[in-house]
């Protein structure tokens, strides 16, 4: 019955899903509270079998260790993902939100307005948003693969 439940589309459209996120990120005032809320998002990631954390799913051009793998169900694509640092875990967590558990059109159709929104393109280390580029990058990969181009 779990899997089931994976399998069904998301309550909330991908528009929905970025402009709440927006307005949770709306909500702190300054720069150190929304880093402290990413940091929460990222805590509450669920593990990465240790399955996956090998070098095939680990990206490149991250400073930190990211493990990042995609599967089918059905249509959907759903993504897994794990940080060994906690910004950028939380980095995973928005990401995965928007993206995971959709179809390879919705997220080809879906450009990740929410970084400018919520700020994060002019608040993030040169680092961080490489690494956050590489996440996109390989999510939009698979969503291609799936669509067949």
């Amino acid at each position: 019955m779990v899997a089931e439940t994976e399998m069904q589309a998301p309550a909330h459209s991908i528009a929905e899903e970025q402009e709440e996120l927006i307005s949770e990120f709306a909500f702190f005032d300054d720069w150190m509270d929304r880093y402290q809320y990413l940091i929460d998002l990222g805590r509450k990631l669920p593990p990465l079998d240790e399955e996956f954390q090998r070098d095939e799913f680990k990206l490149k051009g991250c400073q930190s260790q990211v493990w990042l793998v995609g599967e089918r169900h059905g249509d959907r694509l759903v993504f897994k993902a794990i940080s060994d640092a906690a910004i950028v875990s939380g980095l995973i967590a928005i990401i995965l939100r928007i993206y995971s558990n959709r179809t390879a059109d919705e997220i080809l159709a879906t450009e990740p307005d929410f970084i400018r929104e919520v700020g994060l393109e002019e608040h993030l280390s040169p680092t961080r948003k490489n690494g956050l580029g590489s996440m996109l990058t390989k999510i939009k990969a698979e969503a291609r693969a799936a669509a067949g181009g």
